[in-house]
Parts: structure tokens; sequence; C-alpha cells
């Protein structure tokens, strides 16, 4: 909005020597930034409001684990408030409102849908959940998997979809493999000048492999950070990480110079993305200083499936999903772990009559919390390891 505004008044600005607001306001960069203060700001003056009026309605979280040990740790939890994922979507889209330019980049507008239908979602989940004492004895707490994996699938078809059929170049539809040169080598200056012609040998995804892959990323990613969400801070920490690297990955993605220079997909159309990556980043610090051990608030399905549809789409938009693989790794590793547990149990039971598992507990950071390791330890390691995988992702981006 602030964006559109001075686009609309530039005339008028420009006449009263005010120049200088609008060449701050076309650079992408200050506003990607102007947006991570921006939404910090909102989550960390709204934070005290919004939990107070959680814990108010008694919208509180009521671990159980399926693990006596488990809740025995755990139990400090219980009454913790949770949804706290309505003030991080919330600062989210008010800041992309106000300095995306949302008007005239389909990629951010799809990227803001796709949150916002998963938050909704989540927080269906989230509300049944806690509202399951209320119902009468046997009512479900919460979607089934089935239910919930769905519906997840579905916003992403229709997210991907939309990604697919708005590309405005070939290069914004090429499936990006690691340590593949999406161009030929060409000299930087050379390629501005004329831009090179895809490599032969790059697959362009039609209409079907192009939303297959979108939809599997968006449920994907979405349930993996889910599954992330069991210790204060974990998951918000490693969105953050991953959401920098969102920031990075976009900047470089829309610049001729660096896209051409890397050789990696060019998606000029994508840009308005660095902003709204920038907003969930500040969200996520926002979101943190409450959300750090002992939490004062849990974002619960209503932020987390959100928070991972939304780092999916951006890395989508831009043909980056393998890096996301990377980026993400953590995420994906929990929900792996989940997955093995599950089906471990089930064959081993039906082979041998006695069902056993392959972790202490799944996800697989409270394996670790059993094996030993406090909870802060746990958490901060996993930042760490994050942090590794960022810097891992880098190199990949590099070697072609």
């Amino acid at each position: 909005m602030l964006f559109n505004l001075v686009e609309l008044a530039q005339n008028w600005l420009d006449e009263r020597g005010l120049y200088a607001v609008i060449q701050v306001m076309y650079q992408l960069e200050f506003r990607a930034f102007l947006a991570v203060l921006m939404a910090f700001a909102i989550v960390r003056l709204g934070g005290p409001r919004v939990i107070g009026w959680l814990r108010h309605r008694k919208v509180g979280d009521n671990p159980e684990f399926n693990n006596l040990t488990l809740n025995e740790l755990m139990k400090e939890k219980a009454a913790t408030p949770t949804m706290g994922g309505l003030l991080v979507i919330g600062s989210i889209v008010v800041t992309s409102l106000l300095v995306a330019d949302l008007w005239h980049s389909m990629p951010a507008k799809v990227a803001i849908v796709v949150m916002l239908m998963l938050a909704v979602l989540g927080s269906f989940d989230d509300w049944m959940k806690l509202n399951t004492a209320r119902r009468q004895p046997g009512s479900r707490d919460g979607l089934f998997p089935w239910e919930k994996l769905l519906f997840q699938f579905g916003i992403g078809a229709v997210g991907a979809w939309f990604l697919w059929r708005n590309a405005q170049s070939v290069d914004s539809l090429v499936l990006n493999l690691p340590f593949q040169r999406t161009y030929p080598p060409t000299p930087v200056m050379e390629s501005i000048v004329q831009p090179p012609a895809i490599a032969p040998h790059v697959i362009v995804l039609g209409m079907i492999g192009f939303t297959l892959i979108g939809m599997l990323m968006i449920a994907l990613t979405s349930n993996a950070v889910n599954l992330t969400d069991g210790m204060d801070g974990l998951a918000t920490g490693l969105v953050l990480i991953a959401s920098f690297m969102a920031m990075a990955v976009v900047a470089i993605a829309t610049s001729p110079r660096a896209s051409y220079f890397l050789m990696v997909p060019h998606v000029p159309a994508a840009s308005e993305l660095m902003v709204i990556a920038g907003a969930m980043c500040g969200a996520c610090m926002g979101f943190l200083w409450f959300n750090c051990q002992p939490a004062s608030v849990f974002m619960g399905d209503t932020g987390s499936l959100a928070l991972g549809g939304l780092l999916a789409v951006i890395f989508v938009a831009v043909r980056q999903e393998f890096l996301l693989l990377i980026v993400g790794g953590i995420f994906y590793l929990e929900a792996v772990s989940v997955l093995l547990q599950v089906a471990g149990f089930k064959l081993t039971r039906r082979f041998t009559g006695t069902g056993r598992r392959l972790f202490r507990c799944a996800p697989i950071h409270h394996h670790f919390q059993l094996g030993g390791w406090k909870e802060t330890q746990t958490v901060v390691r996993f930042w760490l390891l994050g942090v590794l995988l960022a810097m891992v992702s880098l190199v990949f981006l590099k070697l072609r």
C-alpha cells in the first residue's frame, strides 16, 4: 500500500523535492528490510495484548505425548496459550499490505492466499482440540490426519497451479536440479545485454509436473514445520533461519547479474516475495521473544501450517525446491522420523506380534530429550544444525 501510494504520487513528490522518498521505496532491498523491522515491531508490541486475550479466552495447550516420561517432562507447559500463530500471520499480512507491491505481483498474492488458507485450516484444527472437553464425551480432538492432508494437498495444488498459470517466462518453469546449469556459461555483461537461452538439457515443466511438484512441496513443508513445533522456540527459530535464506534466494533469482552468473533460474516476477520473506523473518523474530523457553505462547497449527506453506511457495516460485530440501532439512528430518516410527511399529507388530519403536519418541527432537538432552540443549543444537544446513545450501547454489 505504501509502495503503491508512492507510485501514484511520484510526480507530486518529485515536484516538492521528495525524490529521495520515491527512490528508496523503489529499492526492493530497502522494503524487504523495512518489512523485517515492521513485522518485528508489530509482533513485539501486539504480543502482550494478544497473549492476554488468548489466556482470558482459556485458549491453553494441554500436551499429550502418549509417553509417561515425556508427559512428566512437559507438564509445566499445560495451560500455556496456543494459537499464537494468529499474531505471526497477522503481522505478515499487515506488513505485506503496507510495504509489498501485492497489486502487480501474482507470486506475492499466491503466497499470501496460501498462507491464509493454511492458517484457517490450522486454526480450525486448534480450536477443535481446545474445545474437546466442552463438547459431548467421545468427541474427537481435532481433524483426522487424512482430512488435514487432503486440505493441504488441495491448497498446495491451487497455489502451484496459479504460479504455473501466471509464469511470465520459460525460466519460471524449469526443473532446477542440483549441480545443473540453467544457462550456459556467459560473460555477465553480455548476459545482461542479451539474456542467455535456457540450456538444452534443462527440463521445462508443464502444468501437471509443475503443479504436482509444487503441491507436494507445499503440503510436505507445511506438515514438516507443524511436526517440528514441539519445543519452546524450536520451529520459530528454524523458520527464522529459513526465511533469511529465502530473502537471499529471492534476491539472487530476481537479479539478472546474480542469476546468470550463478546459472540459476531468473524469475523477476517473484521479486516481491523478498519483502514477504522479510515480513516472515521479522514476525518470527518478534514471536521468538515470547516463544523462547519458558514460552509465554505457542504458535499452534495456526502458525506452523501457514509458515511452512509460505516458505514452500517462495522456494517453488523461484524454482529452488531442491534447495529448500537442504535449508529445511531439520523440518523434513522431523517428518521422516514420524513416518519411520509409525511404519516400523506397524511392520514389527505385524510380523512379530509386538510393535517396536525405532525412536524413544517421535518427532525426533523428543527422542533426544528422552535420551538426556535438556530442552534448551535440543533447541539450540537443532538451530545450529539449521544454520549449518543454510550454509551448505549456499554451497549447492554456487556449485553448477
